[in-house]
């Protein structure tokens, strides 16, 4: 999939692809959500679940960076622009193709 330079580029219907974060890789620099053309993400403090959920040195990272990460809040707004996978400097974004219902 080719990515997009634009929001008049993203030519994927919403809800197809579906944005998916390493929690182990993510920082919470934000690029994601300045690049994301369809107000997808969202960087908020990470809940005791997820902060248990993570391996020792990814919980670490993630308290270095203050416990904060993205969230796909809106995923299902998703164009698969891939317009925030090529601005995340910590290649913690991948687009999966959502299980359509049967």
């Amino acid at each position: 999939m080719a990515l997009a330079s634009s929001k008049e580029d993203c030519k994927q219907a919403a809800g197809v692809f579906a944005p998916v974060i390493d929690r182990t890789r993510c920082e919470a620099k934000e690029d994601c959500v300045e690049a994301c053309p369809y107000d997808v993400f969202e960087v908020r403090k990470l809940g005791d679940d997820d902060k248990r959920a993570l391996p020792l040195m990814a919980r670490v990272k993630a308290w270095v960076h203050g416990n904060r990460q993205a969230f796909a809040v809106r995923a299902d707004e998703c164009h698969a622009c891939g317009l925030c996978v090529s601005a995340c400097p910590e290649h913690a974004i991948k687009l999966m193709r959502v299980a359509s219902p049967a």
